[in-house]
């Protein structure tokens, strides 16, 4: 394959084309290219063979994700997203060879070791009403969060009489684990009368994301190594009266809504797949992108984590050309990877070829065979 580099901002050029592809009725996600590059990162083309680990992934069920995404993607994403059909599912050598026909690689230069984390859907106990033992507010989003900018921050929205007047999704049991809901985005609540209910993210107050990690980090309370999700979680618990203060570090809120069908639901708008599932920066990727990870897991057990995900979600901590936070799947066993997962590795853009191929749609054919 003929190899070609282009400087960052035309490599932003690619990226911005693509985010110019999200359907209209994305336009309020839609990837704003920065006017000024973050660094002098370049985009160079390379062969799929030169993506570590191409050849032993299960492409298959990154085309699941990708599949989900396909609904609010047009313009070059259209030839991709049409041929979809015509890939028989299942097969990863199909998936394989559909990657590599509509799309061509890409290694980002000149860059640091990027950083990636992980997170995942938690599962909470809940009350649709509020009763003994279950205290704790899930707020909706406020009718008048429109016309106050900005918002007010978490502390004075948990002060009455600003809380009373914020409606009430949800009661829950647990304040850290409201809080964790908060930093998830998303979670499953089982109800005290039965039934369970998703809930995810239907607005911010608009403030910005501070990590009580390093709250806890920079204050002594954790070292580094404790400052993983489960210990910040063991130390809140640990520490009742001190707990509220500390998540009040955190001027960001979340509101809540209700989420019918499949879930959790990602930035783009579409329901998230685990394992397979990215969030980005969109600034710098666009929502859809299909990006070749080449980190590692956490230890233990360890290991190589080489795979093909989608660029579906966003994060108000994942900030940067070179940061990614992979969706893990559901409940307690995710969060024992989710939250020891702080890895350096890198990561391959694949992006819709600019030329379209006469054969191509008789490849495809011949893919599902």
């Amino acid at each position: 394959m003929r190899r070609h580099i282009v400087s960052w901002p035309a490599g932003l050029a690619l990226v911005g084309l693509l985010a110019a592809c999200i359907s209209p009725s994305d336009n309020k996600r839609a990837n704003p290219t920065p006017s000024r590059p973050a660094s002098a990162v370049k985009l160079r083309a390379v062969a799929f063979t030169d993506l570590p680990g191409w050849g032993a992934d299960r492409q298959d069920r990154a085309l699941v994700a990708f599949a989900r995404s396909c609904p609010r993607l047009t313009g070059a994403w259209r030839g991709p997203c049409g041929a979809l059909g015509r890939v028989a599912r299942g097969n990863p050598i199909a998936a394989r060879a559909f990657f590599e026909l509509w799309f061509r690689a890409y290694a980002l230069q000149n860059s640091s070791s990027g950083l990636f984390t992980g997170y995942y859907e938690p599962v909470l106990r809940g009350s649709l009403r509020r009763r003994p033992g279950y205290n704790v507010p899930l707020h909706a989003k406020p009718r008048n969060l429109a016309r106050l900018r900005p918002y007010p921050a978490r502390a004075q929205i948990l002060k009455s009489p600003l809380r009373t007047r914020i409606p009430v999704l949800l009661w829950l049991a647990d304040p850290v684990d409201a809080f964790t809901l908060h930093i998830q985005g998303s979670g499953l609540v089982r109800l005290a009368g039965g039934g369970t209910v998703r809930v995810g993210v239907a607005a911010t107050n608009g403030r910005r994301y501070v990590s009580i990690g390093r709250v806890l980090l920079q204050s002594g309370a954790l070292t580094r190594r404790q400052a993983t999700m489960q210990g910040i979680r063991a130390w809140l618990r640990a520490h009742p009266r001190e707990a509220a203060g500390v998540m009040n570090r955190n001027p960001r809120y979340i509101f809540f809504r209700i989420v019918r069908g499949p879930g959790p639901i990602g930035g783009q708008g579409v329901a998230l797949t685990p394992g397979r599932s990215l969030a980005i920066d969109p600034r710098f990727i666009a929502y859809g992108t299909p990006v070749w990870l080449d980190t590692t897991w956490p230890s233990p057990p360890g290991g190589r984590l080489r795979r093909l995900v989608i660029a579906q979600d966003k994060g108000g901590a994942i900030k940067g050309a070179m940061r990614g936070d992979l969706f893990v799947g559901r409940g307690a066993q995710a969060l024992t990877i989710a939250g020891r997962m702080r890895q350096r590795g890198r990561y391959f853009l694949l992006l819709p070829r600019a030329r379209q191929v006469s054969d191509r749609r008789r490849r495809g054919n011949a893919m599902a065979r």
